[in-house]
C-alpha cells in the first residue's frame, strides 16, 4: 500500500491565517459591541461634578454658568466661580484641568490649593496646562467652593474645564480611559521615530547613501513630542510637565526644518533655495520667540501665529513643488508620497488651528496621518533599496564583464602570440603590425584613446589562423587553390571569435576586412574603396609592409627599395592611396621604428621553454572547452544524454528509420523522496539509468528531466519492442528489491510505432498520451498508442 503524500505546510499556513483573521475580527467586535469592563463602577457614581456654578464678575454681578465652557474674560483678569458642595459630599479630591492658567481652590473662604507659573518654573508668564487636585473630605459638605482662574494671554482666558470629584485614582483612570488611544499612538510614533532614524542611519552606512527616511524620522520625533506635549496624560508621563509643554511649542516652531530637508532630499535638491529660505526663516523665528519668552515679553503661545504662518508657507511650498514635479514626471511613487504628505499636512493644520478654538488638542489626527506617511515611506525606501541593489548588481555585472573581456583580450593576445610562435619567421608579426598601424593613425590626428584601441585591435588581426592547419600555414611552397581558400577563411573565423567582444571598438572590422583590396578584388566581402572600414585599411598597409620586410619560409626579406616600389605600384589598387602616401612619407623620413619586444625576448635562452608552456596552456584551454562541451550534453546522475542532445539525436534518426518511440516515466519518485529522502530518489533514477544504458547498442535513450526518459528503437516491430520493454520492466523490478527503500518504485511507459519521416513532435505527443493512459489505469505497465 502506497502511503498518501503529506500535505504541505502551505495549507497549514492558510489555515493559520484564517484563524488569526477570525480571532482579530472577534476581538474588535467584542471591544466595540461588548460591555465596558475596564472602568466599570457598580455604584454608577459619576466622577464629574455636576453642581451649580456661579460666576462672580468684576463689576459685582453674578451669573450662573455651565461647566465646561468659555466666557468673555480679559487676559490677566481673574475669573471667580463658586459652587456649594452637596450636604452628602464625601469625596477625597476635587480636580480641574488648567489651560495655561493659575488656579486657586478656596473652601469656606480658606485657600486650600494653589497652582501658578512662578512656583514651578522661572520663565514665561503662564502656567502650563495640567490637572490640579485639591484634597477634600466629608467635613467640607455644604461649604462653598471658590475657584480662581487667571491667565496672562487671551488664548485661554475665560476657559473653564470639566471639574471632577472623587478618588484621585478613579479620576486618573477616567482620564486615561478617554485618552488611551491618543497616548498609544503618540508613544508608538515616538519610539517608531527613533527606530526610523537609527534604521536610516544604519542603511546609509551599509549602502553608502543618504536615505530620506532619516529626515522623516526627525519629523516624526518632533511631531510625537508635540503630541505628547499636548496630551492630557503628559502629567504622569514625565516628571516635569511644564518642560514638556514648552517643548511642544518649540517643536512646532522647528518642524519646518526637517520637513524642508525631507522634501528637498526627495526632490533631489531641485528647489533647494526655496527650502533653505524656509529653514532660515524658521530658525530666525525660533530665536526671536525664545528671546521674547525668556524675557517675559510674550509667551510661546502668543507668538504661535508666526510659527503657524511659517508652517503653512512650508506646506504650500511642499504642495506646489510636488505638483510641479508630478506634472513633469508623472511618477506613481511621487503621487503616493504627495498623498501621504498632504494627509499629514492637513492634519497638522487642523490641529494647529484648533488651538484657537478648543481647550486642548490630542494629536490623534496627526498621529494617524504620520503612520500613513511612514507606511508609504517604508514602501518607498524598499523600492530605493531595491534600485540600489539592482544598480550595485548591474555595476558588479559590468565590472565582471569588463574583467572577463580584459581577460579574454589577454588570452586572445596570448593565443595570437602562440600561433606566431609556431613559426620563427612570423614571431612578433602582430606586435609590429599594431605599432605600424599606430604610427599611421597618429599622422591622421587620432587621439591617444583611439590609438590604444587600434593597437589592441590590430594585435588580434590574425587570430582566425588558430583554425587553419599548421601544414598550410607553414607550407614552404605555393598554396593550391583549395589551400588558399582555406587560409582566406581565417578572416571570417577571427570575426566570429571576436563577435561578442565589446571592449575593443572596430576589432571585428579589422579582423574581417584587413585583406580587402581598394579596387574591390579582396576577400572575404569584396568591399571597395571607402566601403572598407578605415581601421581595416590602415592595418592592411601595415600588415603588407611587415610581410614584405620580414623573412618568410617561402621567400627572403625584400629590400627597402623593393618595398617602396610595391607600395607605390599597389596604391589605389590594393591599398588606400591616402594611407599609403602617409606610410611612404614615414618610410622616406626614416620614422618607421618599432621596439622589437619579441626579438629582444628571442635572445633569452629560456624562450623555447616559454613557447612550449604557452602552447601547452592554449592547448589545454582548447581541450578543456571541448571536454566541457561534451559534458554539457550529459546527465551526470544517470550517465545518459540530456534532453537537448537526446531529442536532437532521436529526431535526426527518425528521419531515416522507422521504429518505436518510448516515453518512460518513474512512478512514485516523489513518495520515495518524501519518505526516504532525495538520496534514495537519486539511487532509483541511477538504477533505471544504468539499466537503460545496457540497451544503448539497440536504441537511443536520454533523460528528459525529473523522472521522465525517452527511448527510440529503430527498425523494431511491435513484438520485438514488447520483448525489450518487458525485459526492462522485469530487470528493474528485480534490482529494486535489493534496496528496501526503493520497493515503492515502478516504471510506466507509453509506446508509439513511427514510420520514416514522421514528425518528432507528433510521435512524442502520442507516446505521451499512451503513457497518460497507463497512469490513469494503475501505473507500472506499458501501452501502445492505437492509431
Amino acid at each position: 500500500m502506497i502511503r498518501k503524500p503529506y500535505k504541505t505546510n502551505k495549507n497549514i499556513s492558510r489555515l493559520f491565517y484564517i484563524l488569526m483573521m477570525i480571532i482579530f475580527v472577534w476581538f474588535i467586535g467584542i471591544q466595540i459591541l461588548g460591555p465596558d469592563e475596564q472602568f466599570f463602577d457598580q455604584s454608577g457614581h459619576s466622577i464629574i461634578y455636576n453642581g451649580t456654578f456661579t460666576w462672580k464678575k468684576s463689576d459685582g454681578t453674578k451669573q450662573n454658568i455651565s461647566v465646561p465652557g468659555r466666557y468673555k474674560v480679559p487676559a490677566k483678569q481673574t475669573m471667580i466661580i463658586t459652587t456649594t458642595l452637596p450636604d452628602d459630599y464625601n469625596e477625597n479630591v476635587i480636580a480641574i484641568r488648567s489651560s495655561l492658567q493659575d488656579v486657586r481652590f478656596y473652601i469656606d473662604g480658606k485657600l486650600r490649593k494653589e497652582y501658578n507659573a512662578k512656583s514651578l518654573h522661572r520663565f514665561g508668564k503662564n502656567s502650563a496646562s495640567r490637572y490640579i487636585f485639591c484634597n477634600t473630605s466629608s467635613a467640607d459638605a455644604g461649604k462653598e467652593l471658590c475657584l480662581e482662574l487667571t491667565t496672562y494671554t487671551s488664548n485661554y482666558s475665560g476657559v473653564v474645564n470639566t471639574i471632577y470629584c472623587g478618588d484621585q485614582m478613579q479620576i486618573w483612570s477616567y482620564i486615561f480611559n478617554h485618552n488611551f488611544s491618543g497616548t498609544v499612538i503618540e508613544s508608538f510614533i515616538f519610539f517608531a521615530s527613533i527606530v526610523t532614524i537609527l534604521f536610516s542611519i544604519a542603511l546609509g552606512i551599509v549602502y553608502k547613501t543618504k536615505f530620506n527616511m532619516e529626515y522623516l524620522g526627525w519629523c516624526m520625533l518632533m511631531g510625537s513630542v508635540w503630541m505628547i506635549g499636548e496630551s492630557k496624560m503628559r502629567q504622569i508621563l514625565v516628571p516635569n510637565a511644564s518642560g514638556l509643554a514648552t517643548s511642544c511649542f518649540i517643536m512646532l516652531m522647528l518642524c519646518p526644518l526637517p520637513i524642508s530637508l525631507y522634501v528637498n532630499n526627495l526632490q533631489k535638491g531641485k528647489y533647494k533655495k526655496i527650502f533653505q529660505s524656509i529653514c532660515f526663516i524658521a530658525l530666525l523665528n525660533f530665536i526671536i520667540c525664545t528671546i521674547l519668552h525668556l524675557t517675559g515679553v510674550a509667551d510661546y503661545i502668543e507668538t504661535m501665529p508666526a510659527a503657524h504662518a511659517i508652517l503653512i508657507i512650508t506646506f504650500l511650498a511642499v504642495i506646489l513643488t510636488f505638483l510641479i514635479r508630478y506634472w513633469n514626471h508623472r511618477s506613481r511613487s511621487d503621487c503616493l508620497l504627495f498623498f501621504g504628505l498632504l494627509i499629514t499636512m492637513l492634519s497638522v493644520i487642523f490641529e494647529a488651528i484648533s488651538v484657537y478654538y478648543k481647550v486642548s488638542v490630542s494629536g490623534v489626527f496627526v498621529g494617524i496621518a504620520i503612520l500613513i506617511l511612514l507606511f508609504i515611506n517604508v514602501i518607498y525606501t524598499i523600492h530605493i533599496i531595491r534600485d540600489i541593489i539592482k544598480r550595485q548588481q548591474q555595476e558588479e555585472l559590468d565590472k565582471r564583464k569588463k574583467n572577463i573581456e580584459e581577460m579574454s583580450l589577454q588570452l586572445m593576445q596570448m593565443l595570437s602570440t602562440t600561433i606566431e610562435a609556431k613559426d620563427e619567421y612570423t614571431k612578433g608579426h602582430s606586435h609590429r603590425v599594431a605599432e605600424y598601424s599606430v604610427l599611421i593613425a597618429r599622422e591622421l590626428g587620432w587621439n591617444e584613446k583611439e590609438l590604444s584601441n587600434l593597437k589592441n585591435a590590430a594585435h588580434l588581426h590574425d587570430i582566425g589562423k588558430i583554425a587553419i592547419p599548421d601544414t598550410i600555414l607553414n607550407k614552404p611552397s605555393k598554396l593550391s587553390e583549395e589551400e588558399f581558400s582555406i587560409i582566406k577563411e581565417h578572416t571570417i573565423i577571427g570575426a566570429n571569435i571576436l563577435k561578442n567582444i565589446s571592449l575593443i571598438d572596430h576589432v571585428q572590422e579589422i579582423v574581417r576586412n584587413h585583406h580587402e583590396r581598394y579596387d574591390g578584388n579582396g576577400y572575404p566581402d569584396g568591399l571597395k574603396g571607402k566601403e572598407i572600414p578605415l581601421h581595416a585599411r590602415i592595418v592592411a598597409v601595415a600588415d603588407s609592409y611587415d610581410a614584405m620586410s620580414s623573412q618568410r619560409i617561402y621567400r627572403n626579406q625584400l629590400p627597402p627599395e623593393k618595398i617602396i616600389q610595391e607600395l607605390e605600384n599597389n596604391k589605389g589598387t590594393q591599398f588606400d592611396p591616402e594611407i599609403t602616401d602617409i606610410f611612404l612619407k614615414l618610410l622616406r623620413e626614416d620614422r618607421i621604428h618599432v621596439k622589437e619586444d619579441h626579438l629582444s625576448i628571442t635572445e633569452n635562452t629560456q624562450i623555447p621553454e616559454a613557447e612550449i608552456e604557452m602552447s601547452q596552456f592554449i592547448s589545454d584551454i582548447m581541450s578543456t572547452i571541448r571536454t566541457q562541451k561534451a559534458k554539457e550534453n550529459l546527465d551526470f546522475l544517470t550517465g545518459l544524454p540530456n534532453r537537448n542532445k537526446g531529442e536532437q539525436a532521436i529526431a535526426q534518426l527518425m528521419k531515416h528509420h522507422s521504429g518505436c518511440l518510448v516515453f518512460m516515466d518513474m512512478d512514485n519518485l516523489k513518495t520515495i523522496n518524501d519518505i526516504y529522502g532525495h538520496k534514495a530518489g537519486d539511487r532509483v533514477l541511477k538504477l533505471l539509468g544504468n539499466l537503460l544504458l545496457e540497451y544503448s547498442s539497440e536504441c537511443l535513450v536520454c533523460r528528459l528531466g525529473g523522472d521522465e526518459f525517452l527511448l527510440f528503437m529503430p527498425n523494431a516491430d511491435q513484438n520485438s519492442i514488447t520483448e525489450v520493454i518487458t525485459a526492462i520492466f522485469k530487470k528493474f523490478n528485480t534490482r529494486k528489491e535489493q534496496d528496501p527503500e526503493l520497493h515503492a518504485a515502478s516504471i510506466s511507459a507509453g509506446l508509439y510505432m513511427c514510420n520514416i519521416g514522421d514528425s518528432f513532435d507528433e510521435c512524442y505527443t502520442k507516446a505521451d498520451k499512451a503513457l497518460y493512459f497507463v497512469k490513469q489505469n494503475g501505473k507500472s505497465d506499458f501501452s501502445f498508442h492505437e492509431k
